[in-house]
């Protein structure tokens, strides 16, 4: 992955045989050693050899990405597509090892795809409430000429209390206003007047456009060929967890809920089986420490597409044109 020759613009986090070196001493490695915090570390493992070690009932929010019930292969670990009952089963396999670290009134979310989505659904409903089912657009996807495009994926979301943490206020989005209502003195109604544009602060809902799937251009990007968005955990994390809490990714991949956890200010147990996208994990966790930003995500609310660099540029064209 390292030697890959990239363009110039291209910033997409690699890793040099001397960093690898570095951050493997970082790593903590399964099986965890008794008497070990495992708190806020990157653990190199299996999930189903890990997670039965995690000191009991400490997770608050539980934020699942498995790999899909589909052919794919992470680094060198390959997966095949199974029968949705076999699926079924090997979800039920791991989620019953991570529920005993869950506190009662824990929230539990976990990915997936059309074909995987009514294998969730089924496990997660034996074992807590389901609230809802979230569809966020994928913008990236190949085409197909006897099928619709895939271009969405879910993310199921239960509890195991009816009495659960959920801060709708903390995920709010600012959105444009294309054709403002007034009140009847001029004054604007439910919408503020800002640089950049007119915008209405609106409450979440289960569908998701304004997610950018991480690329080449973008700083939290790496070669991980499934990397969710740092704006994705961050919804999550910030709506289902409080300060201070503890998130828990069985599956971590490149790191993203362990660096959007770590910039949220929580704390994390983070399992991940390869090591090498354990390292990126490590690298990512070191960048939040001089970058705590998440694209799309600023003054407290979460920005439709594209606005925040509408506001930006209106900025900087009225200090531009201020008299010095």
């Amino acid at each position: 992955m390292g030697n890959r020759v990239r363009a110039a613009r291209n910033r997409t986090i690699t890793l040099t045989d001397g960093e690898r070196e570095e951050l493997r001493r970082e790593l903590l490695r399964a099986p965890v050693p008794f008497g070990t915090d495992p708190l806020d570390r990157v653990i190199c493992g299996d999930a189903f050899e890990v997670l039965a070690s995690l000191p009991r009932q400490s997770v608050h929010l539980l934020l699942a990405d498995p790999p899909y019930n589909l052919y794919k292969t992470f680094h060198q670990v390959s997966f095949s597509r199974v029968e949705t009952k076999r699926y079924a089963e090997w979800l039920d396999s791991w989620l019953r090892l991570a529920l005993p670290a869950l506190k009662p009134d824990a929230s539990v979310y976990i990915c997936g795809d059309w074909r995987s989505s009514p294998a969730i659904y089924e496990v997660m409903s034996s074992h807590m409430y389901v609230h809802n089912r979230i569809t966020w657009e994928r913008e990236k996807g190949r085409g197909s000429g006897r099928n619709w495009k895939n271009a969405s994926e879910d993310i199921w979301f239960g509890s195991l209390s009816r009495r659960y943490y959920f801060n709708v206020d903390a995920v709010k989005m600012k959105r444009r206003v294309l054709a403002p209502y007034r009140h009847a003195d001029g004054s604007p109604k439910d919408w503020e007047e800002e640089e950049g544009g007119n915008f209405r602060l609106t409450h979440p809902s289960n569908l998701w456009t304004d997610l950018t799937v991480p690329f080449w251009s973008m700083p939290e990007n790496t070669d991980h060929p499934t990397q969710k968005p740092e704006k994705l955990a961050a919804k999550i994390i910030l709506a289902s967890s409080r300060p201070g809490d503890v998130v828990l990714d069985p599956f971590l991949g490149s790191g993203t809920t362990a660096v959007a956890a770590k910039k949220l200010g929580r704390h994390f147990y983070g399992i991940e089986l390869e090591e090498e996208y354990c390292l990126f994990a490590l690298k990512r966790l070191r960048m939040a420490d001089e970058d705590p930003s998440i694209q799309g995500y600023r003054d407290g609310v979460f920005w439709e597409r594209n606005t925040l660099g509408m506001r930006k540029k209106a900025s900087d064209s009225r200090t531009k044109n201020e008299p010095e």
